[in-house]
């Protein structure tokens, strides 16, 4: 049975999942070579790339529409977000086996998605104005909590390291919002630029660097006051944003570009700028999603139209080789 129990605004909807998660086999240390993930959202596929051949070993179904992906703390599972239903799905990463596909309601359509280092799953479902927070997601008594952010399409998603506090940007409202997970005070909204879309917090929790797509910027913004400390002219339509795992440079995703705007986090400046695709390639590649290694080394870059992926040294800033994906892959993530 569903218990749900539904209170606006600063406060949460709770729902205690019906369907029994699928029994998973106990699986020991990962010993594989580091892994890509990708999801194909036209081709609604869930891909498995081995990184050190550069092959894809794995492509399998996954659902209708998938965007993002999160892989868990202990590497044995990937979530992806189901942006053309209601559910986030979890997988298993040795062979794509579907572990459990978690029901976040009605119009749901989540899209960014967080697995926390503390094992929770934190999602954005952009159909209902919220962020869910999805407690022990792989057991049968998982728990899942509803924060309201009040705006039209929060869309992308960040987490504290505290798991306290939640941020979105919100294409439709243009603002970045920040939801209180434990206090569940008034989530705070403010305007940033226009149609804010890319988000990710420095590894130490002191910046939030936003993306503007529509104002071509970049934003630091301080996590708690939300005041705009920095505003970074960027290249076309910076689609995505990343920091750097040491934290030294956050970059963007250009996309009418098909470039990499490198900004130092220091001085808030715009120090260099890496040419993924060349101009006449631009629209044939469309990349979209960015991720950056676990070691900060490289950075793997969805190309949708292409389906490849572009793998792109950061200290040369060079292509080394693309890897062919599913249809339309977008969505990301990696096991190192």
């Amino acid at each position: 049975m569903r218990l749900i129990a539904v209170l606006t605004g600063a406060c949460c909807v709770v729902l205690a999942a019906c369907a029994p998660v699928e029994a998973t086999r106990e699986a020991g240390p990962q010993a594989m070579a580091p892994t890509l993930f990708v999801a194909a959202k036209r081709g609604n596929t869930l891909s498995k790339v081995d990184l050190a051949s550069g092959g894809e070993v794995l492509r399998l179904p996954s659902c209708t529409n998938p965007h993002e992906l999160a892989t868990s703390p202990d590497g044995q599972h990937v979530a992806l977000a189901c942006y053309g239903g209601t559910t986030v799905d979890v997988f298993r990463t040795d062979n794509l086996e579907r572990a459990a596909s978690i029901d976040l309601g009605a119009n749901a359509r989540p899209h960014g998605i967080v697995w926390h280092p503390g094992g929770d799953l934190y999602a954005t479902a952009e159909g209902r104005r919220s962020v869910f927070w999805i407690r022990q997601p792989l057991s049968e008594t998982r728990e899942l909590f509803e924060y309201g952010t009040g705006k039209q399409g929060s869309h992308m998603l960040a987490v504290s390291p505290d798991a306290r506090t939640a941020w979105t940007t919100d294409l439709g409202s243009r603002t970045v919002t920040r939801v209180d997970l434990v206090t569940r005070r008034a989530p705070l909204s403010v305007a940033v630029g226009e149609e804010p879309e890319g988000i990710a917090l420095s590894p130490d929790g002191t910046i939030l660097w936003v993306s503007a797509r529509g104002s071509n910027q970049a934003f630091a913004l301080d996590p708690v006051t939300m005041e705009v400390r920095e505003t970074v002219a960027t290249g076309r339509f910076p689609l995505r944003i990343a920091v750097r795992p040491e934290g030294d440079v956050a970059v963007t995703s250009d996309l009418q570009d098909g470039s990499l705007s490198v900004i130092d986090t220091a001085s808030a400046e715009v120090i260099r700028t890496i040419a993924v695709s060349s101009p006449a390639e631009v629209e044939a590649r469309f990349q979209v999603t960015i991720l950056w290694s676990d070691d900060g080394s490289k950075i793997y870059v969805a190309e949708t139209a292409s389906d490849t992926v572009a793998e792109v040294d950061y200290a040369s800033g060079t292509v080394l080789r693309r890897l062919t994906v599913g249809e339309g892959g977008d969505g990301m993530a990696i096991l190192p």
